[in-house]
């Protein structure tokens, strides 16, 4: 057992505002977790992560990749579709949890421009939401993909 803190979440150990949006074998899906100093958080942000736990996008294996890949790019959809991102930025940085998480991050439409990229939350007129608008924004998320084939 590991005291990863996304292998926790994987577990079902850690709450997960709106549940695991898209979960397999090799694959997980969340919205962002709300800061314990908050209560609320950037509506949008998901992570897509694989079950393994490994450091870094290099370590994946061939089927793991394909699927984090084909993921991110659903995901990104569908927060174009749902929620009407006009941009879907994907990081991966890192540096806090040694377990390899891909960020999605929107952008809304009427973001002024020097909070594109990564402030694009910082932004003091953007999206954010409690748990209830969490947990609808990730319902609206799983049934744009359950429309979608599987990989």
């Amino acid at each position: 057992m590991s005291d990863c803190f996304v292998c926790q979440k994987h577990r079902g150990e850690i709450d997960v505002p709106g549940g695991a949006i898209y979960e397999d074998e090799l694959v997980y899906s969340s919205h962002g977790v709300i800061d314990a100093a908050k209560s609320d958080a950037y509506l949008g942000t998901l992570f897509v992560e694989p079950k393994r736990c490994l450091p870094g996008f290099g370590d994946l294996a061939r089927a793991e990749a394909e699927r984090v890949g084909w993921l991110a790019s659903r995901l990104a959809a569908a927060l174009q579709r749902c929620e009407g991102a006009e941009h879907v930025y994907l990081f991966v940085l890192g540096a806090h949890v040694a377990h390899l998480h891909l960020w999605l991050v929107p952008r809304y439409p009427g973001t002024p421009r020097e909070f594109w990229g990564r402030p694009v939350a910082d932004w003091p007129g953007a999206r954010r939401g409690d748990r209830a608008e969490i947990a609808a924004l990730c319902e609206r998320v799983r049934g744009d993909l359950r429309s979608e084939a599987e990989p």
